[in-house]
């Protein structure tokens, strides 16, 4: 995967329908310790941050990196979208691609907000990286997430054991639209 160069990060803000995804900002602080110290997010991904740690050592503005969107709705962060360079245990499938990951906060879910948002991020990077394929990786026991992958144009490419679960990688060839 290319990294994002200067004048590609960070993009203006992208509009959706509903949705502004844009870079992070000091006042998302408090939600990113939300989002972060959540059970329910972290049901699938080992559990919650200690709040009183993310509280003492989040920098002012989290999340600040090429590839971290803020999803926003009517001005307040509901969740994030990362698109970054593939990480967790060496898959052959995902070397060198760029990986979509993605949290939103319990009150946003069943709205939609997630395939919104991933869409609209997944169409700025086919238009800044043409070309580039991307991967998803989720256990296979989160449901949600892998019907969320097929809607968005991933395939499953291969089904793997690591952090004590099966997992479900999943590719998305350049061409697939998201709309």
């Amino acid at each position: 995967m290319t990294d994002f160069g200067p004048g590609v990060w960070p993009p203006a803000p992208i509009r959706t329908e509903r949705l502004v995804l844009r870079e992070p900002e000091a006042g998302d602080r408090a939600a990113f310790v939300e989002l972060l110290a959540s059970p329910e997010v972290h049901t699938y991904l080992g559990g919650p941050h200690p709040r009183e740690t993310l509280e003492r050592e989040l920098p002012e503005v989290p999340g600040r990196r090429p590839g971290s969107f803020v999803v926003a709705l009517d001005g307040a962060m509901i969740g994030r979208v990362l698109l970054g360079a593939a990480t967790g245990p060496c898959r052959p499938a995902a070397e060198g691609k760029a990986e979509l990951g993605y949290l939103f906060l319990p009150g946003a879910w069943g709205h939609g907000y997630a395939r919104e948002a991933c869409a609209a991020a997944l169409d700025w990077f086919a238009s800044v990286l043409p070309g580039e394929p991307v991967v998803l990786t989720t256990r296979t026991a989160n449901t949600a997430s892998t019907r969320l992958a097929a809607r968005l144009g991933f395939t499953e490419v291969e089904r793997f054991h690591a952090w004590d679960a099966e997992q479900w990688l999943g590719e998305r060839a350049p061409a697939t639209p998201c709309g």
